[in-house]
């Protein structure tokens, strides 16, 4: 029973060490100690040159090459549709909303856009020009099957 204490008594000292430790940093905060809050980075710019970057992935929705800030998308009003919607097209020259998004949950055709796909930035977003705070090593799939027909 008392090494038992002893030892719970060493592991809790240990961890309250660590704890105390000034070298602990998230990587996203860079050299920062945890007990001071380093200051804000600027807000990027968003990529605002209107051209349709290519889709890293089958099904991957497509970014939205344009400056957003500042759009009403609620319940009410849906600015993205002021020029993708059908009938805004043909004026706008913006790409139409996929035909996927006039489906209901029970399969059936609207001639409005549907409810579940009525708030664009739940799946589509807007691009910053920035470096990556951490390290990818994601690969597009274009790029994983030209690996395979390589070899």
């Amino acid at each position: 029973m008392k090494r038992s204490i002893a030892v719970l008594a060493i592991g809790l000292v240990a961890v309250v060490a660590l704890a105390q430790e000034n070298g602990l940093t998230n990587a996203l905060r860079g050299k920062a100690s945890l007990d001071n809050e380093p200051r804000a980075a600027l807000m990027p710019k968003m990529v605002n040159n209107d051209k349709r970057a290519a889709r890293a992935f089958p099904m991957q929705p497509p970014l939205i090459p344009h400056q957003i800030e500042g759009y009403q998308v609620d319940r009410d009003f849906n600015k993205c549709l002021s020029c993708h919607a059908r009938e805004n097209v043909a004026e706008s020259q913006a790409p139409m909303v996929s035909v996927t998004h006039f489906v209901d949950r029970d399969g059936n055709n609207l001639s409005q856009v549907s409810p579940r796909r009525y708030f664009c930035t739940q799946c589509h977003v807007p691009q910053m020009d920035i470096k990556a705070p951490v390290d990818s090593t994601f690969r597009d799939a274009a790029s994983l099957t030209a690996d395979k027909k390589g070899r």
